[in-house]
């Protein structure tokens, strides 16, 4: 099945390496379109990282406190609602994303930040949950600011990110994996889980699919950062 028109363009542009203002303009004229076009290509990570985020959550999320970086109109707020967080701010470089996601009332406060050019808007060790879905990839959000989402997660939190696996990205891959073991050997956080999935989003070129399929594959990594509690007696 061919993807509606305009679609693969959209995603291309965005991905072409603009330059900052030029990219957020970008993103600003595709949020009235953004969450068609990516029910068009079957996009999967906001449901697979919340799926996995309260899987890995010991306790009842509802009062939780979550951030969700790059947080676009909010569709994985709405994924993250859905399994009983409540408590969910969120940050995205683009006005026209942000404007969006207010309008979805999931979110208690909603910021603008690029997050690798700038500091997250939180104080340090203040969220149990920080997400990051959809944003770090070539010409993204850059893997050298992990250690920010780090800093503003409390000890015994949960970082969950996401990128994905077609040839493009591979380089920012292997650069995001270095980086996340590193931070793992340091002893930074603990790893949750690491999931590789196969239909993440349907390719917006033959040369992006994996192995023919007509879809790219992604990963979804779960953190729980350093130290972690112990567990309760009883």
């Amino acid at each position: 099945m061919r993807l509606p028109a305009g679609v693969r363009e959209r995603v291309a542009a965005v991905h072409g390496g603009a330059e900052l203002p030029e990219r957020l303009r970008l993103y600003d004229g595709w949020a009235a379109r953004y969450e068609q076009d990516v029910a068009a290509l079957e996009y999967r990570a906001p449901q697979l990282a919340a799926a996995s985020l309260a899987f890995a959550f010991p306790a009842p999320p509802a009062g939780a406190r979550l951030l969700d970086v790059a947080c676009g109109t909010g569709l994985v707020a709405r994924e993250l609602h859905r399994r009983g967080f409540r408590c969910l701010d969120g940050v995205d470089g683009s006005a026209g994303m942000l404007e969006r996601a207010r309008s979805t009332g999931l979110y208690r406060q909603l910021r603008p930040c690029v997050l690798g050019r700038e500091p997250l808007p939180a104080p340090a060790e203040h969220y149990d949950a920080v997400t990051v879905v959809g944003a770090l990839g070539e010409g993204q959000v850059p893997s050298a600011a992990v250690p920010e989402l780090l800093r503003v997660t409390k000890p015994g939190g949960f970082l969950c990110l996401t990128t994905r696996s077609n040839p493009s990205n591979l380089r920012y891959k292997a650069e995001l994996e270095a980086a996340l073991e590193g931070l793992e050997r340091q002893g930074a956080w603990q790893k949750v889980l690491a999931q590789e999935v196969e239909r993440w989003e349907r390719a917006t070129s033959e040369e992006e699919s994996t192995q023919g399929t007509g879809y790219i594959s992604g990963v979804v990594y779960v953190y729980r950062k350093c130290p972690v509690p112990p567990l309760e007696e009883g």
